[in-house]
């Protein structure tokens, strides 16, 4: 199995996309929490669908950053196990601009508030960072908690999407 990687800068870092099989299977700000060995392929030999891709996802990426973009379209399939796939799908449908809970998410899934931390364990292993907006959830009382690429990212891009300046 081919495994490509690609660099993009963005303005809070430079980020991974990782794509096997015309699939984004990662987007990682580079050395995050969670943050994979790349042992696989490069981009000078990578296939010519992983370029397109890549550069389809790069413009995309920056769109967002732009605040032109909201919703991603690009072919997304990250790897995890059932309980962290089925928290992912949660996450894709928390709309641009808002946020909820560890607990709230918990609560979509027929799960107890007691969940809340597996919910959070699954937040955080997210591997489509940004795609997927694991940075739109928050703690019980509104407080900024956990995200692998780093609070300051996430507060960023928080801001970004309550339209503040500045990303």
């Amino acid at each position: 199995m081919q495994v490509d990687w690609f660099d993009i800068s963005s303005p809070l870092g430079t980020i991974a996309l990782r794509i096997e099989h015309a699939q984004l299977t990662g987007v990682f700000f580079v050395g995050q929490k969670h943050f994979p060995l790349r042992t696989a392929v490069q981009p000078a030999s990578a296939s010519a669908s992983s370029a397109r891709l890549a550069s389809c996802a790069q413009g995309q990426i920056a769109d967002y950053f732009a605040g032109r973009l909201q919703t991603f379209d690009l072919p997304l399939h990250p790897h995890g196990t059932a309980f962290e796939r089925a928290v992912w799908q949660q996450l894709a449908t928390i709309p641009y601009g808002t946020v909820t809970s560890y607990g709230a998410l918990a609560a979509r899934l027929g799960l107890a508030a007691g969940y809340a931390r597996a919910v959070g364990a699954a937040v955080g292993r997210n591997p489509l960072s940004i795609l997927i907006p694991c940075h739109r959830v928050l703690g019980a009382g509104g407080q900024l908690t956990g995200y692998a690429g780093g609070l300051q990212r996430k507060q960023a891009l928080l801001d970004l999407e309550a339209g503040a300046a500045g990303v």
